[in-house]
């Protein structure tokens, strides 16, 4: 699984004009599942999400989480992350997982979310979202977390 995370001062999601997730201070999370996800990589993001220092301490070192500083994790299913993007200037979307196991591993990591943070938003899987956001510092990283390999 792909998260492009933001620290953002504050994020919201519309559908169609109507509202469906705002966060204040935070972390947005766009998601992109590939084939290949299982709800192990969807556990091992969750972590990293949760766990990821992208905050300052009192050193204006980026050494706190958003689980540290208690603030919100607003997750939005971005399909357009798992594309292939090697060649041309057209991506592809071979790599991409199908949109049922994309949707189960959506729902899980959501779900799992929020039984283990309390300050969990998130956009609608499937749905053509408005996302905005003002992102603090700029500060936007890449975190994977691929499948276990036997």
């Amino acid at each position: 699984m792909i998260a492009l995370i933001q620290r953002v001062s504050r994020a919201e999601v519309r559908i169609a004009g109507t509202g469906v997730a705002t966060i204040g201070a935070g972390i947005l999370a766009l998601i992109g599942v590939v084939k290949g996800d299982d709800a192990s990589a969807a556990e091992r993001l969750l972590e990293r999400l949760l766990s990821y220092r992208v905050f300052a301490d009192s050193a204006g070192k980026m050494n706190l989480s958003v689980r540290d500083t208690g603030g919100a994790l607003l997750l939005v299913p971005q399909f357009t992350l798992a594309a292939d993007t090697d060649q041309g200037t057209r991506a592809g979307f071979s790599t991409a997982a199908a949109p049922a196991d994309a949707r189960r591993l959506f729902e899980h990591l959501l779900k799992r979310a929020r039984a283990s943070y309390a300050h969990v938003s998130a956009g609608v899987f499937g749905e053509n979202m408005q996302v905005s956001l003002t992102n603090e510092g700029p500060v936007t990283f890449w975190l994977q977390s691929p499948p276990e390999r036997a």
